[in-house]
């Protein structure tokens, strides 16, 4: 399919990917590459700013920081599809009957969300921040659905803050299903301090912490450290992972498993 047949939704992330590699880009640029008019290109850039992914200017278009872009809910679920559900496959042989398990609110584990309603694994507690995730589990039976209040984060699509941390406190789950930003050196990494403080408080809830990311997530950083990676029992990654990379965690005793991907999506990572 060439450029001009994509659809609004692939043309907008196709888009958004340029302008987030480049930094920039004019609408004429934009019009030109993808095939298609100058006022389109100006909707499209409307919706993709709307999201918080992009600012206008005169002309053009600039990405925002990354950890804007990153955070935004709209763009996380649009990148590393294939990627994610490999190691959201995975994961799903973790859940067993009867269990309790938190969901953290990355698109990483809004997979398994999409998994357990196939009604496979029942009956089944699931505690989580994620909106998404509570809109998809909301009316399905067998599971037993705990909704983690707080001050909602449009941005994230979740429920943060100190009322959050204070909920998830009470809480003891089996299993806790979390993602980041960033993996490297034996640390977990996430550019938003308020985010932080909830994933902690999910990891001390859980009696085994399950760190689920798509490859591109190793060998970076971003501004916060989370926790040391020791912290979790098993990190989950996709086969796009460089052998580098898995030399990183082999280095820091990093218990992981690698997950194969079918299809593929060459879209950066974000949680």
């Amino acid at each position: 399919m060439n450029n001009a047949q994509q659809g609004p939704a692939a043309r907008q992330a196709a888009m958004a990917e340029q302008v987030l590699a480049d930094g920039s880009a004019t609408a004429a640029e934009l019009a030109e590459r993808f095939g298609v008019s100058l006022m389109t290109i100006h909707r499209d850039l409307d919706e993709l700013e709307r999201q918080g992914i992009v600012r206008k200017f005169r002309g053009g278009v600039t990405a925002q920081p990354s950890g804007v872009f990153e955070s935004n809910v709209q763009y996380r679920l649009k990148t590393m599809r294939a990627q994610k559900a490999a190691v959201a496959d995975r994961a799903l042989k973790l859940v067993e009957p009867g269990m309790a398990i938190m969901l953290d609110d990355s698109t990483s584990t809004l997979e398994i969300a999409r998994r357990l309603r196939l009604g496979e694994v029942t009956p089944l507690t699931v505690v989580t921040n994620f909106l998404e995730a509570i809109n998809l589990l909301s009316d399905q039976r067998g599971i037993h659905l705990m909704a983690l209040g707080g001050d909602y984060d449009p941005l994230h699509s979740s429920f943060l803050g100190v009322s959050c941390v204070e909920a998830i406190e009470q809480l003891r789950v089996d299993v806790c299903f979390a993602s980041t930003s960033a993996v490297r050196g034996g640390y977990a990494y996430h550019q938003e301090q308020h985010i932080v403080s909830v994933k902690r408080a999910m990891l001390d809830a859980a009696a085994r912490n399950i760190l689920l990311i798509d490859h591109t997530k190793l060998a970076r950083v971003a501004l916060h450290r989370v926790v040391p990676l020791s912290r979790f029992d098993l990190l989950l990654v996709d086969d796009g992972a460089s052998a580098e990379a898995l030399r990183d965690l082999d280095e820091h005793k990093v218990r992981y498993e690698v997950c194969a991907t079918k299809g593929s999506d060459d879209r950066a990572g974000a949680t």
